[in-house]
């Protein structure tokens, strides 16, 4: 199917999946500044349906897949911007330094919340990064981006990377500017960063936030301590 045709028969499908109700819900999860036109479509529907779409498109040349991407993001549906992030990852092992500046131009483009944030920088950039880790390198000018959401991912993306215990070097490196940042969000991402270096690296993570003790905003400290021992959290949070 032509991914003219297959754009069309996905809004569609997502028309009629859509309800009031969680529309209603849906606006919750976000201020006012970030909130997009949505179907009213619940996550778990959405990632079953990326599931068909996925098996529609699985043998598709990289250029058309691409172009479908593409499209749907550019319609501003929230639904349709998840629904690549849902299909996208199903390509994981695919992913390089190609699809990490892509996905970089979708947090450019079209990315404006910490929902969308959080699947292209979990699921797909950290792919990249887990194919390529010299990919890690581009994230230190994200650190100083003035695009919030590129902020945010260069902490997300490394999450997968801490939980197997990788590159904790790196980690603390990108994380360290992401400290101080003035944005909440920001700062979120980078306490929950370490809160998942910590398991694989507690020694290593409590010595690289001692010195923050009395600087770092107090919410950085507590997203970071939540999976500490009560001895390292009393360290860290006084």
């Amino acid at each position: 199917m032509p991914p003219t045709h297959l754009i069309l028969e996905i809004r569609e499908r997502l028309r009629s999946l859509g309800r009031a109700k969680v529309r209603i819900s849906l606006e919750r999860f976000f201020t006012p500044e970030q909130r997009q036109d949505s179907y009213g479509v619940a996550a778990p529907d959405v990632k079953r349906f990326a599931h068909q779409i996925y098996r529609q498109i699985k043998s598709w040349p990289v250029r058309d897949r691409d172009r479908l991407s593409a499209a749907l993001w550019e319609s501003g549906m929230s639904e349709e911007g998840s629904l690549v992030c849902y299909v996208y990852r199903r390509f994981a092992k695919s992913c390089g330094a190609r699809e990490f500046g892509m996905f970089a131009r979708w947090l450019d483009r079209y990315v404006h919340n910490w929902g969308h944030t959080d699947g292209v920088s979990l699921w797909l950039l950290a792919a990249s990064i887990s194919n390529d880790p010299a990919l890690i390198a581009r994230l230190d000018g994200w650190t100083r981006s003035k695009n919030r959401w590129k902020r945010r991912a260069a902490a997300v993306a490394l999450v997968p990377s801490a939980r197997r215990g990788l590159h904790t070097k790196e980690i603390f490196r990108v994380v360290a500017p992401l400290i101080p940042d003035p944005d909440d969000l920001v700062q979120k991402g980078a306490g929950w960063l370490l809160k998942e270096t910590y398991p694989k690296a507690p020694a290593a993570t409590v010595r690289f936030l001692l010195p923050w003790r009395e600087t770092a905003p107090r919410l950085v400290l507590r997203y970071a301590a939540e999976k500490m021992t009560a001895t390292d959290r009393a360290r860290i949070l006084g």
